[in-house]
């Protein structure tokens, strides 16, 4: 993954600290504000976790966000009114290695209703082919190896599904029918989708893309792409004389035609990239966040586009 903007420890504990004080100071119990009305409170860090959450919870859940709708996840800074609202929550669903202060600060929190989305599957390791970097040790406290991009591999995303959905009803085991039937259905769509990509990129003229988000190598290893990455640099930042080098030799050899940004970055990298190559430019959406620009309303719409865009991409048959 590119560089990011990361949140020094020191500020995010001190946050932390401010908002469990609030929160002592305004809640009874434990237990207080777990439900909203009949409905179990629901606190998702980012948009991925959020579908989840919605889609298995149903009418029987109240689902916010730590991550607005178009604000760069990586980057969040929590204020002390979200971070009390942790320890507040029926259950938290994050992801731990994608947002550092969202990590700090449910482990301050020391809430005894979360799930961890990464334990839920298997990490693995992706690095970028020809910068030979690896981009998923740029998370604050990742552990070696650990790329945190599941949710853009449908099948490892219907795996954390599976341990939302369980969850949830241990959480709020009144209504465990109604999530184990929710996420029956939405691991069928998933499934679905699976066999949507298995399908669309069985016969292409390429199987290498390059994205200046190094987001897919989940999506990549599943359906036997490539995925070129412009590895340690920010998407706003201008790559290296010798990245657009070895870019451009990558793109030649391999017959790649494209340069994919993200929607919540600037394209400009893909467009110095692409002039530099002789390449056009087009969005492959790593599904941080769903806003105006995003080719679909939900997850299961933008990764048709995302398969949409690669099959153009990658010259399918």
């Amino acid at each position: 993954m590119n560089e990011r903007r990361l949140i020094p420890t020191a500020v995010v504990t001190g946050a932390v600290v401010l908002g469990l004080t609030a929160l002592s100071a305004c809640s009874a119990s434990d237990a207080a504000g777990h439900k909203s009305g009949d409905r179990l409170d629901v606190v998702a860090s980012f948009y991925p976790m959020q579908f989840l959450a919605e889609r298995i919870g149903g009418s029987h859940v109240s689902v916010s966000t730590l991550t607005k709708p178009g604000q760069e996840p990586h980057d969040l800074e929590l204020s002390p009114r979200q971070i009390g609202g942790l320890s507040d929550a029926g259950l938290i669903v994050y992801l731990k290695g994608i947002q550092p202060a969202v990590d700090d600060a449910v482990e301050l929190s020391e809430s005894k209703h979360t799930v961890d989305a990464a334990g839920l599957t298997t990490l693995e390791d992706h690095g970028t082919e020809a910068g030979g970097e690896e981009h998923a040790h740029e998370h604050e406290g990742d552990e070696p190896g650990a790329d945190p991009h599941v949710w853009l591999d449908p099948v490892k995303y219907a795996e954390v599904a599976k341990g939302v959905g369980k969850s949830l009803e241990k959480t709020d085991p009144d209504h465990a029918a109604d999530y184990r039937k929710n996420t029956d259905a939405l691991v069928t769509e998933l499934g679905a989708l699976d066999s949507a990509y298995k399908k669309g990129l069985t016969d292409t003229a390429t199987t290498t893309f390059i994205t200046t988000h190094s987001a897919f190598g989940y999506l990549a290893e599943r359906y036997g792409l490539t995925q070129e990455g412009i590895a340690g640099i920010d998407p706003e930042a201008e790559p290296s004389p010798a990245r657009i080098s070895a870019l451009h030799s990558v793109a030649e050899k391999k017959k790649v035609t494209t340069v994919f940004f993200e929607t919540l970055a600037s394209d400009k990298t893909a467009k110095t990239v692409a002039r530099d190559t002789g390449l056009r430019t087009d969005v492959l959406d790593p599904l941080e966040g769903i806003t105006g620009k995003s080719k679909g309303d939900d997850y299961i719409e933008v990764m048709r586009s995302n398969l949409a865009a690669l099959q153009k991409a990658l010259g399918a048959k």
